[in-house]
């Protein structure tokens, strides 16, 4: 693939009105929200109150960014971030990207979470058949929509606009005054007898919190194929996968090209630029961020200082059990469901991403074996080849649903520290000057990196060396 950016001498389409542009911010916030929101940060404040909560607006602000600059590449080529790098990395890209995307998601650690709380809610005893079960159902869904995007979007904003507001009234109705002062110091550091890092807490698992402080590791990179496949800036030149039965098929192109370079084009860029940062911050970041601090709240209100919440995800259940005793057992029940749900829609959404980046970039990496009309297929390969590692997981013994959480995570954390380097270099070398980053946004994108890469880089190195 050459390594510049070819020109397809075309115009740039002027943006929608920003209500109609709502939707690709969705499917990346519920990628995070049943394993950082609910799960992890939830299970941090649990053991060690809320003085740790500075790290989940930290992680998901310099996420902010990172799909900024990912959303930027691909609003101005309207090809995937993917394509990119593999102009300027060549090989090497394809090859980093499907290794680093398989091995840590084929840990089904979410629908793990859900068949544990989804038992639990009706009183009935968790095996490893009903992960297995909850695994097929969403092949089932992802094979039967009739456009992936469409089929995602969809799912996810309902799951959202269910389980979000009852977390924040649920949060509302139970917080007391000296809760949100507790809530307050967190997010400066001040915790219960320690500043920003309590005794105890393992450096795995406070960096896979920071990975999934919204999405992490290479699913933040599927947010080019969301905003592509929506038809934002020159992706709307490049077409979107069909379903595996839908009768009708578009023709996709796996590279894209830059807009004719006129003054009227570039005003037309910045516009998108700026509706499209509106729109992932409302979405994203400001709703992923009160999200997190609600249900880290509401996990602080009802399990701290409690015992038996130190393994596993069993603070969820004393979460239910609460709101029980002080609402009804209906709400108690209903909490389970919901979050059941909410990692039920995650994992929904982990596949479907990283099916995409898996058959994207064997395309890129063998296009002549594997042409891009095949792209369908070949998504549809590799979504069920990791349902059924999923299934080999279970069937194996390994069902510890935080421990699956935190292997995948911390793996995560380390490829966003490389990615976030790669993406830097992208946008700075192959971009127009008009288009490419600022010297703020280059400025938090090596902040970005310095942070990811030091929390990974001591993590490795205190596993290895034991201190």
């Amino acid at each position: 693939m050459e390594r510049n950016i070819p020109n397809l001498n075309k115009d740039l389409p002027h943006p929608p009105p920003l209500r109609k542009m709502i939707g690709p911010s969705f499917i990346l916030l519920g990628l995070g929200l049943g394993s950082g929101e609910l799960i992890l940060w939830p299970y941090l404040s649990a053991n060690y109150g809320l003085g740790i909560i500075w790290g989940a607006v930290i992680g998901i602000t310099l996420q902010f960014f990172l799909n900024m600059e990912i959303e930027r590449y691909t609003l101005a080529t309207g090809e995937s971030v993917f394509v990119g790098l593999s102009r300027i990395f060549k090989k090497f890209a394809p090859l980093w990207f499907m290794l680093t995307t398989f091995i840590p998601w084929v840990w089904p650690g979410l629908v793990a979470s859900s068949a544990k709380l989804f038992s639990f809610a009706f009183g009935i005893t968790y095996n490893k058949y009903l992960p297995m079960f909850f695994l097929i159902l969403i092949g089932i869904i992802l094979s039967l929509g009739k456009y992936l995007y469409k089929t995602q979007e969809v799912f996810q904003k309902t799951i959202i606009l269910i389980g979000i507001p009852f977390v924040l009234i649920l949060a509302l109705f139970l917080a007391k005054p000296v809760d949100y002062l507790a809530l307050t110091k967190g997010l400066i550091g001040m915790g219960d007898g320690f500043w920003f890092f309590p005794a105890g807490l393992s450096f795995a698992t406070f960096l896979g919190a920071l990975a999934y402080a919204g999405a992490g590791g290479n699913l933040n990179l599927s947010q080019s194929y969301y905003i592509k496949e929506k038809g934002f800036g020159m992706g709307v030149h490049t077409g979107k996968i069909s379903s595996l039965f839908s009768s009708h098929k578009e023709e996709m192109k796996l590279e894209g090209g830059l807009p004719k370079n006129t003054t009227e084009n570039i005003s037309v860029f910045n516009l998108w630029w700026r509706r499209i940062n509106l729109e992932h911050a409302i979405v994203f970041w400001i709703t992923g961020a009160v999200t997190m601090l609600m249900l880290s709240l509401l996990s602080y209100i009802t399990t701290y200082k409690k015992e038996g919440i130190e393994n596993g995800i069993n603070f969820l259940f004393q979460e239910s059990s609460y709101i029980s005793a002080h609402t009804t057992t209906a709400i108690g029940t209903a909490f389970l469901l919901i979050a059941s749900l909410m990692l039920f829609g995650t994992q929904f959404s982990v596949y479907a991403s990283t099916s995409r980046i898996l058959s994207e970039n064997l395309v890129i990496f063998s296009p002549k074996k594997f042409r891009i009309e095949s792209l369908s297929k070949l998504f549809y390969i590799f979504l069920w080849l990791q349902i059924l590692g999923g299934c080999a997981v279970f069937m194996a013994g390994f069902t510890e649903p935080l421990n699956l959480v935190i292997t995948g995570a911390v793996m995560n954390a380390a490829t966003m520290f490389v990615y976030a380097i790669m993406i830097y270099i992208l946008n700075v070398k192959l971009l127009p000057k008009m288009m490419a980053p600022s010297t703020l946004r280059r400025a938090i994108m090596i902040i970005a990196t310095l942070f990811y890469g030091g929390f990974s880089i001591f993590t490795i190195v205190k596993y290895i060396f034991k201190f």
